[in-house]
């Protein structure tokens, strides 16, 4: 990752770039704010430090200037300046800045202000390939639209949902939603390994075809575990595992793969189900048509206590108004809401084979 180093001044810019260099940065210059322009514009950089006193456009217009502009991507912005009042960190905060450094700086505080800062970029880079990993994974279903968009919204509303109200506060916390907003999308990762004559077939699926649906969940979890195991330390990949594996379960222990009961499946996999099966009932599927939310929930009612814990099914009824306002949000262009047709079997199409 390349730091654009920005200054009027060229022994300040000298200074920069051999510190920057010494520490194994990538360098590249500007001598003013428009031309830092110009150059994030090139999208080779997403890291800047910029003085903040220089001619035509200074730090703080530099700032406003790039918040106010879409540069495909997050750019990290670290002010260099004199000033160390509480006036001129209000200014640069507001004006979009991310971090500051007081002249004259010392080399070993920039070399880990700039790697703090490409932490927190990495950030934005994984979850980006996080869900192109996934959408990758669900271009094979032609009809699926904003469905990973919508599911991420659903776990992020219920999940929000049960830490407000106090729900298994030994698991539930901010960083838990967080997650679960990030990994969500990865839930059917394992279809990539489903033939198309089983994924795409626009019926109900025999025994055997049905048996084949279910390994991708475990097809997902292997997936997702040997990541794991090369990088123990990810958080999110343990979760995106559990979900992968876990949100065909069933509260009534009637799921499916390992046939896990009430608490015994985990609650992000419990969540993805309730999020998975309610978009899948209100979206049009090669095996159904779509349904309008009161006759999904309605359906999701009916099920309380044996494909959902009730407890989920009492907050998507708190939640319905939102729910709808994402569905309407992210509706695909073919899924206008029909009538009960084929309600008596839909839940258990959506429930097993979305």
């Amino acid at each position: 990752m390349r730091t654009l180093i920005v200054d009027d001044d060229e022994f300040t810019l000298e200074m920069l770039e051999h510190a920057l260099l010494q520490a194994g940065f990538e360098v590249e210059k500007a001598c003013n704010g428009q031309a830092a322009l110009e150059k994030l514009r090139e999208g080779s950089c997403r890291l800047v430090i910029s003085d903040w006193e220089m001619p035509g456009m200074n730090g703080e217009e530099l700032c406003r200037a790039v918040r106010a502009e879409d540069f495909g991507g997050y750019i990290y912005i670290i002010l260099l300046t004199h000033h160390d009042s509480k006036e001129y960190l209000i200014r640069g905060l507001s004006a979009g800045a991310d971090e500051f450094l007081t002249k004259p700086f010392e080399p070993a505080e920039l070399a880990v202000r700039v790697r703090t800062a490409e932490r927190i970029l990495s950030l934005e880079t994984r979850d980006i390939a996080i869900f192109a990993m996934a959408r990758l994974a669900e271009s094979r279903d032609p009809e699926t639209g904003a469905h990973l968009e919508r599911i991420r919204d659903y776990s992020r509303l219920l999940a929000q949902y049960l830490l407000d109200t106090g729900h298994t506060p030994d698991v539930l916390n901010p960083e838990f939603v967080r997650l679960i907003f990030l990994t969500s999308p990865l839930h059917d990762i394992g279809k990539v390994g489903v033939p198309d004559a089983v994924l795409l077939k626009p019926g109900r699926l025999n025994d055997y075809e049905f048996e084949i649906m279910k390994t991708h969940t475990f097809l997902g979890a292997e997936t997702l575990g040997a990541a794991l195991r090369k990088y123990p330390g990810a958080k999110y990949l343990v979760m995106a595992r559990d979900i992968a594996l876990s949100h065909h379960e069933r509260y009534d222990g009637t799921g499916y793969p390992l046939h896990l009961a009430g608490d015994q499946i985990p609650l992000c996999g419990q969540i993805v189900a309730m999020a998975d099966v309610y978009d899948a009932l209100t979206s049009k599927r090669v095996y159904k048509p779509a349904f309008s939310h009161n006759i999904a929930r309605s359906m999701i009612l009916e099920a309380s206590g044996k494909h959902f814990d009730p407890r989920l099914v009492q907050a998507l009824i708190d939640l319905e108004e939102q729910f709808v306002a994402v569905q309407e949000q992210l509706a695909d262009d073919n899924a206008a809401p029909s009538g009960a047709a084929r309600a008596d079997t839909c839940l258990q199409e959506c429930g097993s084979a979305q």
